[in-house]
Formats: C-alpha cells, structure tokens, sequence
C-alpha cells in the first residue's frame, strides 16, 4: 500500500512517524521546503512526493481551506483513498462533494494534539491510546472505510469514534472549541500578570491551550460558527447563573446551581454512546 500525508505539522508528522513504525512506507508533500527538508533529513518519511496519482491513500493534513483547495486541485489515483484530517467535517464533505471525483473520501479527524506546533514537534507516540473520530455517510465507500480503520489500528490509536460530519461538528463544537476559547478568555484577565506562586494543577489545566495558533484555530471556529456561537451561549447562561447565585450570598442556592453541575457531569461520563454515534476500542 502506498501512502502519501500531504501537510508535515505536528499532526501530518506524527502521522508519518507513527505509519512508519507500524510498517509502511510513508511519502510526504509540505507547502513550503523548510518542513519537507526536515522531513527528508531525520527520516520522518521515506521520500518527498512530486504529485499524488500513484497513491492508494492520501491523508491531507491541511487547514480547511487549503485542504479544501488541496484535494480539489490534486489529481488522484483512480479509487484512491483520500482522508482529511481536519477539526471541522462539514465545509470539507461540502467541497469535495461539490464536484465529481474519482476517489474515496473519508473524513477523519484525530483526538490528539499539543499546544506546540510544527513537524520538529511530530512525534510517532503521539496517537497512541487516543480516538480517531471517522464520519461518514451513505455515499461513504465502504472498503475504503475499512482501509481507513485498519490504518488507524496499526498507528496506535486506542478507540475509533464513527459519526456523521454533522455529529462531529456538533460534538467538536463543545469539547474542542468551546474548551480553547474558554481557555483563550480566562487569560484575559488582568490578575493573570503576577499569578506565579498561586498557581495550581487547575490553572495549568485552564490556561495550557490558551497560546494556541489563532490563524490556525479562527479558521476552525468560523467554519463551524453556528455550532461553536451555540455552545459558548449555553456557557454563558451558565456562568451568568452561577453569577447570580454569588451575587445574592445565599449559600443555599449557590450549593444548588453546584450541585445540578456536578450531577450533570456525573450523568454525561457515564453516557458512553448517542445513538448516531459508534465507539469501538482497540486496545
């Protein structure tokens, strides 16, 4: 099977590396020459690809925009296996199925990640026990589904989640987005100036992705806006009536709006699975 990621970041890297220690022979593709080099040099893949017509698969580990831009213009081999791995699922289906195509899309997107970027950052554990989130639909091939899952297997990854590509934007919306722009605004405080020696585990967990690429994510938040503007204003009448209850200093409705939190918190951990959702662990 030739194999071919198209983008050589901290994600399309630590693809490369982690299909390389499971076995295969892995070609790689950068829009500019500095990551390919470093690619090339420390053997994060086996050769640099010149054009893609004699892949079986090609992952794109692209923006949206230019993943959209990439597999639109690309000629691709007869039935090949073209997966994306972007954050949103939606815009990308829209653009590759706005025109025919001789190729097998399958959208996936891996649940792993660093607040650092770049391939110099790549790593082939970087996957290892995490999820795979695959959408699909009724037009989905479904050899090239099997193809994808077998491929997710042997990089190490822990559970494949399987969705369609508005499940996914919807659940993304929340338990990606939602979480670094939540992360984004704490740090905007001006108590953050001089916090060294008050800070906790609970500070480094809300404030390690606030630093993240805003050129990388505003792109994933716009392509997924509806989504992503409803979860931040189910948060903020959240916070607001929790806001309510300090205000008014009554102990008594402040432990209830606490307490109906950690019940639902409780109640969504211990709902594994939505009915349009498939989770299967592999490890």
């Amino acid at each position: 099977m030739k194999i071919c990621v198209a983008g050589l970041g901290i994600i399309g890297g630590s693809l490369c590396m982690s299909l390389k220690r499971a076995g295969y022979e892995v070609s790689g593709w950068n829009r500019s020459a500095e990551a390919l080099g470093y690619a090339l040099e420390n053997k994060i893949i086996d050769s640099s690809a010149e054009n893609f017509s004699g892949y079986d698969v090609v992952f794109v580990a692209l923006p949206p925009k230019a993943t959209a831009d990439f597999i639109n213009a690309a000629e691709f081999k007869d039935g090949a296996v073209v997966a994306d791995i972007c954050g949103v699922k939606r815009y990308i289906l829209r653009e590759v199925e706005a025109k025919p195509r001789n190729f097998r899309y399958v959208g996936c997107h891996p649940m792993a990640g660093k607040e650092v970027s770049g391939i110099e950052n790549a790593c082939a554990e970087l996957f290892d026990g995490a999820s795979m989130v695959i959408t699909s639909d009724n037009k989905t091939d479904a050899a090239a589904l099997e193809i994808i899952r077998k491929l997710t297997a042997d990089m190490g990854f822990g559970y494949i989640v399987e969705c369609s590509a508005e499940t996914h934007d919807r659940k993304i919306a929340y338990t990606s987005q939602l979480a670094h722009i939540v992360s984004n605004a704490y740090v905007k405080d001006e108590e953050i100036a001089g916090c060294i020696g008050f800070t906790g585990g609970s500070f480094q967990d809300m404030t390690r992705i606030a630093g993240v690429d805003e050129n990388v994510w505003a792109a994933l938040y716009l392509n997924n806006a509806e989504n992503l503007s409803r979860s931040i204003g189910n948060l903020i009448s959240s916070l607001e009536e929790i806001k309510r209850a300090v205000d008014s200093g009554d102990g008594q409705n402040l432990r209830a709006v606490l307490r109906e939190g950690r019940a639902r918190f409780e109640s969504g951990k211990n709902t594994l699975r939505q009915s349009d959702i498939f989770v299967q662990k592999l490890k």
